[in-house]
């Protein structure tokens, strides 16, 4: 038998925690989170109690099919990943488009200059 070296256990156990954390937020502990999670990846009760709980995180195709569906997740993702902004750099088109709408509105609620 291998003895591991180096820290990934500490990074696996990191990356489970932060991902747990990510769907508590999102998702709340009730059990209408575990059968959303499930539906979501299509993923096994017991597997989804442990995300929930922390013990392990989603592998692969579990990983992408929940980024897909939770903006917690992929924030968390990319927290861990070093490229925080980058959720961000994302969103910036729908901000400005919201941005524009509420320049129109005020614009409408202004009295007309001559």
């Amino acid at each position: 038998m291998f003895t591991k070296t180096g820290n990934s256990f500490l990074a696996q156990e990191q990356y489970a925690a932060a991902i747990a954390h990510a769907l508590h937020n999102e998702l709340g502990e009730t059990h209408q989170a575990t059968k959303t999670l499930m539906r979501w990846t299509n993923a096994n009760e017991r597997t989804v109690k442990n995300w929930m709980a922390g013990s392990n995180g989603p592998r692969g195709d579990h990983l992408v099919a929940l980024v897909k569906h939770s903006d917690f997740a992929l924030a968390a993702l990319l927290g861990m990943a070093g490229r925080p902004l980058a959720l961000h750099a994302a969103e910036l088109p729908l901000l400005r488009q919201k941005l524009q709408m509420a320049i129109e509105v005020i614009d409408s609620c202004l009295p007309l200059r001559q």
